[in-house]
């Protein structure tokens, strides 16, 4: 790819090669621009709309089934507060260090999950999805597996999954473990022993138990470590006393430890392109390249289609909650100039037509 300039700044930067053959399109939760994240609506939306791999979120249930939702707190995204035969189980958790009040599906048994219907996170933002809140139900990741080895075969060409384990040490410490679940589910179907798999987690320690035996289902899969802000701290590292941040992992002598147990990273796109207090891009850093250099591929979160979201340079004048889709395909072309091999997007079309041209 030819260099590009910096939006918001005089000097210029050389644009990497990507070491992936093709960027990767990942559906965010699906196409949840679109459709109620985390819904096999969502997921469908996705795949009809081009994306290479789906997102499933994994958290257990009270019987220890892997469900697909972004957190275990499920108030934001079910229909569970106007249900009063669950009234009681509302209450305050603290996971990964941050207290939360809401429900949670460790709460609750996969049948009673199965009552509740999904609804969109972002009302106000994305009011046109509001009209499927009621419509579809929790899946869990076989379900979601099924579905997505049965659009594969409908459609003619392989779809691929990339699960994220969620909030490792929390479930553990509740006497769950999500981690020997998920292998025995991935053993358990064929779609999953051969299709293209990426494992994601915020935390090292799953990581590097996965190590291998993810590989040992299927040969091709990869494990990918998430990078929260860089001043923070992988829950497990909290948990053990280290005080090792994401920033310290983001530095070439850190790369080098991850690659011994993820084969990418997946930072977000401030990590790529820092911003100013008033949302303006800066001047790109070096992780690319640095993460390219420590044998690594980078996957980077999260694309999102309304002004909000965009760079200052890239916003139009519609309103905050106004769909840009340019600007959108603007924003991901800058970050596949910079050498990037694949990205989260809420919007799966406009990602496959910023990787198509």
């Amino acid at each position: 790819m030819a260099g590009a300039t910096i939006l918001g700044g005089s000097s210029r930067a050389r644009a990497a090669a990507s070491v992936a053959p093709r960027p990767l399109v990942f559906a965010h939760r699906g196409a949840s621009a679109l459709r109620p994240e985390h819904t096999l609506a969502s997921y469908a939306k996705a795949i009809a709309d081009g994306a290479d791999y789906i997102e499933p979120d994994l958290v257990p249930t009270r019987d220890g089934v892997l469900v697909a939702r972004h957190e275990s707190n499920i108030a934001g995204t079910t229909d569970i507060a106007t249900r009063p035969e669950f009234a009681s189980r509302r209450r305050t958790l603290t996971i990964d260090g941050k207290a939360e009040t809401g429900w949670f599906t460790t709460d609750f048994t996969l049948a009673e999950l199965k009552t509740l219907r999904a609804r969109e996170r972002l009302p106000t933002i994305r009011a046109q999805n509001t009209r499927y809140d009621g419509h579809f139900d929790i899946p869990t990741f076989e379900e979601v597996i099924d579905f997505v080895a049965a659009e594969a075969a409908a459609r003619g060409r392989t779809i691929g999954l990339i699960p994220e384990i969620k909030n490792s040490t929390h479930f553990h410490a509740l006497g769950h473990t999500p981690e020997e679940t998920f292998l025995r589910v991935i053993a358990a179907h064929e779609y999953t022993r051969y299709a293209p798999l990426e494992v994601q987690s915020f935390e090292t320690t799953n990581l590097k138990m996965l190590h291998g035996r993810v590989q040992a289902i299927n040969p091709q899969a990869r494990l990918m470590f998430l990078m929260g802000e860089r001043t923070e701290r992988a829950p497990d590292l909290v948990a053990a006393g280290a005080r090792t941040t994401f920033g310290d992992l983001m530095t070439p002598d850190g790369l080098r430890q991850v690659r011994a147990y993820a084969d990418a990273i997946g930072p977000s796109n401030t990590d790529l392109i820092p911003r100013d207090a008033s949302g303006a891009w800066q001047a790109p850093t070096s992780l690319i390249d640095d993460a390219h250099a420590a044998g690594l591929l980078v996957h980077s979160y999260t694309c999102r289609p309304e002004n909000r979201f965009l760079p200052r340079q890239l916003r139009n004048d519609a309103g905050d909650d106004a769909r840009n889709p340019e600007g959108s395909i603007a924003e991901i072309r800058r970050y596949l100039d910079l050498g990037l091999d694949g990205f989260f997007t809420d919007d799966p079309a406009l990602g496959r037509r910023a990787v198509d041209g």
